[in-house]
């Protein structure tokens, strides 16, 4: 077999480097019974905190260039989450976190819910924080929202939260706050409340949010439960962070990479204070705190998901296998690694139960309660994780009933987790290996040795992901069983499917009818548009775009081969 090299590395080195039955009817339990905690004074006080688009590889404990002594602090301490799953991009996850449900039984399969869609998270969810005001939680959201806000019902003031300070779009500036949705279609996106937030402009948004949520602590009683869902907007583009910070890295050659690692290191410096407040007003003893990613990171905006395969927006580990610990003087066998699966959807029940709230909900949810999982080490509920299926994504030609074993099409973009397996259909996404990029003139190092070896029309890959983390081995050919066991599973979940919520851009959504801001522009009693949004030419365009670099930059590779 060939091997490629570059600046000395071989590419079995660099692969080598690194870290050495889903049931409808129970999902939402935990399997164990474990009390949750009892009396309204004894409620734990509960501290979410979702990053945003950081990699797997851009953690301390993950080996590392990039400095999170706070984050690694925390996670040593508490219980560091290593089978922990999320979704490839922003919406989806987000979505699944507060909802306990996957995409199939949301509507929302398909992409993110973008700045100018009439769309936002089903109203008739019931959502994580509206079941912890039941029990009698204050509840409050800083940073990202991004589930929708195209009428006001939508707002996360109206879903659950007393109070809300952040933005509701998918991007901003870290300063300005400003969003472009397309050329010539830009606003300003910072909200407190329900009223824009102008005042702000030039707080550097890290900062700005950690200063919020300590505002909330000093204003709050620690003997009244507390619910803070904090989603930073880092460490999405676009890249920006003070100056202070990039300091630290200016030996890291690649600007990408060390804009980055500064963006991250201001991250963790911002938990720092938040943790220092807990303990300073009182709340500390009484809390569970957890970290959480949303999706892998982009490698070509300096993140990195080595040595894990693909990256942001894919089915590949890469794109899915989240950072995740969950740090509390309330867990009874803290300092450890639990390698028990575990999915964004189980957060819901989980913290439903530690609040002592009801999950009784109809249809029942795809979460399990993990808390025995995390606080005593016992074994995982969760057996089976539907990553998504998603029936608007461009079909792969090669694909088909028939290569489906006449039980799946598989052409049809879909991925699945049952145990030790994962089976993958249609078109995953890129599936490259990346490591950290931190040499100044190389924008990416791309290897696709699977799409080599296997040809570009494969549309049904199967992974032993205990067994080979790093998906370098394609099994399916060797498993027929177990291929046709994971489209059965497929068949089954799309049947539980409800329609794809996805509509075409609403022209009034446009900041310049609404004061320059993004905010709700449609009346209360409009529902969605169930027309699904045809993609633009200019979008395809930017694909194409990027498939061609791709090309160019594999070109560039093999001509170093030896």
């Amino acid at each position: 077999m060939a091997v490629y090299t570059l600046t000395g590395f071989s590419l079995v080195s660099l692969l080598s480097f690194g870290y050495m039955s889903w049931d409808w009817m129970k999902a939402g339990s935990s399997g164990e019974g474990e009390a949750a905690v009892a009396g309204a004074a004894d409620k734990p006080h509960i501290i979410f905190i979702l990053a945003d688009d950081q990699g797997y590889h851009d953690i301390g404990y993950h080996r590392s260039e990039i400095r999170t002594p706070v984050l690694d602090s925390l996670a040593a301490q508490g219980v560091k989450l290593e089978n922990y799953y999320i979704q490839p991009i922003c919406t989806p996850s987000r979505s699944q976190l507060i909802t306990g449900r996957y995409q199939i039984h949301t509507g929302l399969q398909h992409s993110i819910i973008r700045p100018r869609q009439p769309n936002c998270l089903p109203l008739g969810q019931v959502t994580l924080p509206q079941k912890l005001q039941e029990v009698g939680y204050s509840t409050h959201m800083v940073g990202k929202w991004h589930l929708g806000f195209y009428k006001k019902d939508c707002l996360p003031t109206r879903r659950g939260f007393d109070t809300f300070f952040g933005t509701l779009t998918g991007s901003t500036d870290y300063y300005t706050y400003d969003n472009c949705d397309g050329p010539g279609v830009c606003g300003f996106d910072l909200h407190d409340g329900e009223n824009v937030a102008w005042e702000h402009t030039g707080k550097y948004s890290t900062q700005l949010y950690a200063q919020k949520v300590i505002k909330i602590l000093a204003s709050h009683s620690p003997k009244e439960p507390l619910f803070i869902y904090l989603a930073f907007q880092a460490v999405h583009t676009p890249l920006q962070s003070p100056k202070k910070y990039i300091y630290q890295y200016r030996s890291l050659g690649n600007v990408a990479r060390r804009k980055y690692a500064a963006m991250v290191t201001c991250m963790d410096e911002a938990i720092g204070n938040i943790t220092a407040a807990l303990k300073r007003y009182g709340y500390y003893q009484n809390t569970v705190l957890i970290y959480s990613t949303d999706n892998g990171a982009q490698p070509f905006s300096g993140g990195s998901n080595w040595p894990l395969r693909g990256r942001k927006g894919t089915y590949w580990e890469g794109g899915i296998r989240g950072i995740g610990f969950v740090h509390s003087p309330l867990i009874r066998k803290k300092g450890r690694v639990s390698r028990s699966l575990v999915h964004i959807t189980d957060w819901y029940p989980t913290l439903v139960s530690l609040a002592g709230g009801n999950l009784t909900v109809t249809p029942p949810l795809d979460g399990y309660n993990i808390w025995p999982t995390i606080s005593r080490g016992k074994k995982s509920p969760r057996k089976e994780i539907l990553h998504n299926i998603d029936p608007l994504h461009s079909l792969a030609k090669s694909g088909s009933l028939e290569e489906g074993l006449g039980i799946w099409n598989t052409g049809v973009q879909a991925a699945i987790r049952t145990g030790d397996w994962k089976l993958m259909t249609g078109d995953p996404g890129y599936s490259d290996w990346i490591p950290p990029q931190t040499l100044p003139s190389l924008p990416g190092i791309w290897w696709n040795l699977e799409r080599q070896r296997a040809g570009s029309h494969r549309t049904v890959w199967l992974f032993n992901i205990t067994a080979d983390p790093y998906e370098r081995v394609e099994v399916s050919a060797e498993h027929p069983a177990v291929v046709r066991r994971l489209l059965t599973r497929l068949a089954h979940y799309e049947r539980t499917s409800i329609p794809v919520r996805y509509p075409a851009d609403d022209p009034r959504a446009n900041p310049e009818l609404h004061g320059g801001a993004w905010m709700p522009w449609a009346s209360e009693d409009e529902e969605v548009d169930r027309t699904v949004r045809k993609k633009s030419k200019k979008r395809t365009c930017k694909i194409c775009k990027l498939k061609s670099f791709f090309k160019k930059l594999n070109t560039r590779i093999m001509s170093n081969r030896i």
